[in-house]
């Protein structure tokens, strides 16, 4: 590697200091595993360190960084095949309270996102988890609007037929009916 000024050093510290927690739950979210995550932003990170110099600013290292991550879960999403069988039982949430039915639904939620394929999960997590607009989303995943449209339209069918009604969730299109 190239040796690198005090000054590129610097920002590309406090650019980890500042977003690395951010990025890391961007990581998880997509792949579904602590372990994976780090392993996955430590890669993402070391790209950002070369690509360094020719970033504009720490927005730019940001958005950089959040791109590699993407599309790095699903380079290794098609190498590794890391795929988990979908539940086909809610779990017992072990009480009766809204609280733990709650946490019971939000497990078997993440549970489904983490079973479904590398593009639809990372444009749903990018959309709706990272609140991203379809076109960032689009940016991010390096396609058309229209190909995040289809992969969410994909998604949120999955989800909706793996998690039913029952559980209470509601959809985007959902919401924005009882809205």
């Amino acid at each position: 590697m190239a040796r690198r000024s005090r000054e590129q050093v610097s920002g590309f510290a406090e650019l980890v200091e500042a977003r690395s927690t951010a990025l890391l739950r961007l990581a998880y979210a997509v792949v579904g595993d602590h372990q994976l995550a780090q392993d996955l932003l430590q890669e993402a990170l070391v790209k950002v360190y070369v690509a360094w110099p020719r970033l504009r600013d720490e927005s730019g290292a940001e958005a950089y960084a959040r791109r590699t991550i993407v599309t790095t879960a699903i380079s290794w999403r098609r190498r590794r095949s890391f795929h988990e069988p979908p539940m086909d039982v809610v779990p017992d949430s072990g009480g009766d309270g809204d609280q733990s039915d709650r946490i019971a639904t939000h497990e078997v939620l993440w549970q489904q996102v983490r079973g479904l394929p590398p593009r639809q999960r990372v444009a749903l997590v990018l959309r709706y988890y990272e609140d991203l607009s379809e076109a960032e989303t689009a940016d991010l995943m390096g396609c058309s609007t229209g190909t995040v449209k289809s992969q969410l339209s994909a998604a949120l069918g999955k989800l909706r037929e793996r998690v039913g009604p029952e559980t209470g969730v509601l959809f985007p299109e959902d919401q924005a009916v009882t809205r």
